[in-house]
């Protein structure tokens, strides 16, 4: 680890990442079992979710699965719950269970479509904070870091969407300075279109190969994965309510 006064010492730490069992929930949690951390998946995908445990188990770390629906508050508490009934502590939370919703104009979305998408991208956020959040401030050390997205500054045909990663967005911020002269810091990364089955399938093969982005291409979630890692690390000494952009342009 670099110089860095102010970082803990490097331990084996236990993380709890929701959505980890595709896309960029999967590499997050593989990237984050590379550096030596012990890893639950918690999510619906039950089969996803067990073979990412057996690739967090070939990295050498331990890896636990627990079918968790985010939408559920008891079901959150129970992850946070059986992550330290296995590891003895829960260090770092990773937010990456989310939903696209219907792509339709604004008009045709219905008050169901619009309800599903904020209790998953939402109040699974909140539940999974207001779970994980006590056990950090008991050892004085945390990292939370959630998935956002562009579309809160609008996207038309995905207005439930747009507003669900705008709320994430506020939570971050506001987390971000409420617990940090104890240890916890609370960020966001907003990835811009990773090359994940929620983008994939919605697109051409020639617009994915030439996207209109700066860096001219679309991420790997290894990418955004990298960028998790670290806020989620004791190299993360001074960022703290911040939403980083992985998106391959600015703005």
């Amino acid at each position: 680890m670099p110089n860095l006064r102010f970082a803990a010492e490097k331990e084996r730490r236990a993380a709890l990442v929701t959505g980890g069992a595709r896309g960029i929930g999967r590499a997050c949690a593989l990237r984050i079992a590379e550096e030596g951390r012990d890893v639950v998946i918690a999510d619906v995908l039950d089969e996803d979710g067990q073979k990412g445990v057996q690739a967090i188990e070939a990295l050498g770390q331990r890896g636990l699965y627990v079918h968790t629906d985010v939408t559920d508050e008891a079901a959150v508490q129970k992850a946070v719950a059986q992550t330290i009934a296995a590891f003895g502590r829960l260090d770092i939370l990773v937010c990456c269970a989310g939903i696209l919703g219907q792509e339709v104009p604004f008009l045709e979305q219905t008050a169901d479509m619009f309800d599903r998408v904020m209790k998953i991208n939402v109040y699974g956020v909140f539940y999974a904070h207001q779970a994980a959040i006590p056990h950090m401030l008991e050892r004085g050390w945390g990292r939370c870091v959630s998935i956002t997205s562009g579309a809160r500054l609008g996207a038309t045909h995905v207005v439930p969407y747009g507003t669900s990663k705008g709320a994430v967005w506020s939570l971050v911020a506001a987390l971000g300075n409420a617990y940090p002269q104890q240890g916890v810091f609370v960020n966001g990364v907003e990835p811009g279109r990773a090359l994940t089955e929620m983008v994939v399938p919605r697109f051409t093969k020639e617009f994915l190969d030439h996207p209109p982005v700066a860096i001219g291409r679309y991420s790997d979630a290894e990418e955004v994965a990298e960028v998790v890692e670290f806020l989620a690390s004791e190299r993360n000494t001074y960022t703290t309510g911040s939403v980083w952009s992985v998106k391959g342009a600015t703005g």
